[in-house]
């Protein structure tokens, strides 16, 4: 199962390669840094800034882009992003950036090409809010952060 989007290269994106899945089973397109060449980009620990991809798309409607961090970036170096995961609305026409955070004890240098994020096309439904004077019962109820515990053993101190 496929759709179609419509990818405009910007200016500073224009020698770039579009995103592209890795694999055959991918869920996600790489994003790639569309900073200057000759800009050095250096996350310190704790640092974070907003890097340009070089594209902005056209998803059909009933569809969004999440814009997410890659898993080896976190891993290796405490690279991550911020706002996770990034929403692209269908009506949304202008540059994919990415706010990428340091969380390691390391600077963190990117540069022009590199590998950021990753975008996965998704259905969207939009859902129709009915106000009621009260909710059916559940098993869980109100029961909030922690409830339900942390392993499929009791512990003592849950």
């Amino acid at each position: 199962m496929g759709v179609d989007i419509n990818v405009k290269r910007l200016p500073h994106g224009a020698d770039l390669p579009l995103p592209v899945y890795q694999t055959s089973s991918a869920a996600g397109l790489d994003l790639v840094a569309a900073i200057s060449v000759n800009v050095r980009l250096v996350l310190q620990p704790g640092g974070r800034d907003l890097i340009p991809t070089g594209l902005a798309i056209e998803l059909p409607e009933g569809f969004e882009a999440q814009i997410r961090p890659r898993s080896g970036l976190a891993l290796k170096h405490g690279v991550t992003l911020v706002n996770t995961p990034g929403t692209i609305d269908a009506d949304y026409r202008g540059e994919i950036c990415v706010i990428v955070i340091n969380h390691g004890s390391e600077p963190f240098e990117i540069v022009r090409g590199d590998r950021i994020a990753q975008m996965i096309v998704a259905p969207v439904v939009q859902a129709r809010l009915v106000e009621v004077d009260q909710l059916s019962s559940s098993q869980r109820g109100a029961g909030g952060f922690g409830s339900t515990g942390v392993s499929h053993s009791k512990r003592s101190s849950e």
